[in-house]
């Protein structure tokens, strides 16, 4: 996404197209953001009243398995001479992840969430 993501955008770019409908097909699922400003807005949240949210932490970024994903794509990440050529890149990296990678860092959730509230909402070994 181009630009500055507020939380009107977030809404009308992320929630609403694809995270809501995604939600309505998996019956008891529940969605997990971080604590920046779009996600924290009253428009979010006002979308998001309709769906089950896990509280999240305020300093606890190794809770997220997508910030694990982001470093692996920013260590294989070739220098790029354009925004073109670096969402190129990002595109092509994303669809070669190995999910097996994915499905581990999803797998342990219920452990990173456990080991998140042992430590108070602090840094764990996540």
């Amino acid at each position: 996404m181009r630009g500055t993501l507020t939380g009107q955008r977030y809404v009308d770019n992320i929630l609403r197209p694809h995270v809501g409908p995604f939600l309505n097909g998996l019956p008891g699922a529940i969605f997990q953001q971080d604590n920046p400003h779009p996600h924290t807005a009253r428009v979010a949240q006002n979308f998001l009243r309709h769906f089950q949210t896990l509280p999240w932490p305020a300093r606890s970024l190794d809770l997220s398995p997508v910030e694990h994903v982001w470093d692996q794509l920013k260590r294989q990440m070739p220098s790029c001479d354009s925004v073109n050529d670096l969402e190129l890149s990002v595109q092509d990296l994303w669809a070669y992840l190995p999910q097996d990678n994915i499905r581990c860092l999803i797998n342990s959730m219920p452990d990173r969430v456990a080991a998140c509230i042992a430590a108070g909402g602090g840094p764990t070994r996540y």
